[in-house]
C-alpha cells in the first residue's frame, strides 16, 4: 500500500510548505482549508501533523461508489462519479477529505509526493507497505 508518512513530527517547525504545495496542486492557490495535510498545535504546545492513512472509511461512506482503491492501495476519487454530497468528508476521522463549496467534487490525498518535495525538514515520505 502506497501512502504518505510523517517520519518525525517533532522536527516540524510549522512552515506550512507541505500545506501550500497540496492546496496549490489541487486548487491553484494556498488556502489551509484546501490542503489534504494538516498541521496544528496540541494542548501541550507541541505540533501535530495529520496525513491520510488510506484507511478507506471515505470509500465506505461514498454511496455513489466514486472512491476506489487503486492497484497501489491509494483511495482515489473518480470526479465523474462524485456527486459532491460530502459523506466522505464526514467519514474521515482525521478531517483530511476536503469539499470546497464552490467545487463540485471532494479531494483527498493521493500520495503524489508534492508535499514531500516541499518539506524543508524532510519529515514526510511516501512509503509502500
Amino acid at each position: 500500500m502506497k501512502r504518505l508518512k510523517v517520519t518525525d513530527q517533532s522536527q516540524c517547525y510549522s512552515c506550512f510548505q507541505c500545506m501550500v504545495a497540496c492546496s496549490e496542486a489541487f486548487y491553484k492557490e494556498f488556502d489551509e482549508d484546501k490542503s489534504c495535510i494538516r498541521i496544528g498545535n496540541k494542548k501541550d504546545g507541541k505540533l501535530w501533523v495529520k496525513v491520510c492513512t488510506q484507511c478507506g472509511l471515505c470509500a465506505k461512506a461514498c454511496e455513489a461508489g466514486a472512491i476506489k482503491q487503486n492497484a497501489k492501495g491509494v483511495y482515489m476519487i473518480d470526479k465523474k462519479l462524485c456527486t459532491g454530497c460530502g459523506k466522505c468528508v464526514d467519514a474521515c476521522p482525521l478531517g483530511l477529505v476536503i469539499k470546497v463549496e464552490d467545487k463540485p467534487t471532494a479531494t483527498k490525498c493521493i500520495a503524489c509526493g508534492i508535499c514531500v518535495k516541499k518539506c524543508p525538514m524532510g519529515i514526510l515520505e511516501i512509503v509502500e507497505k
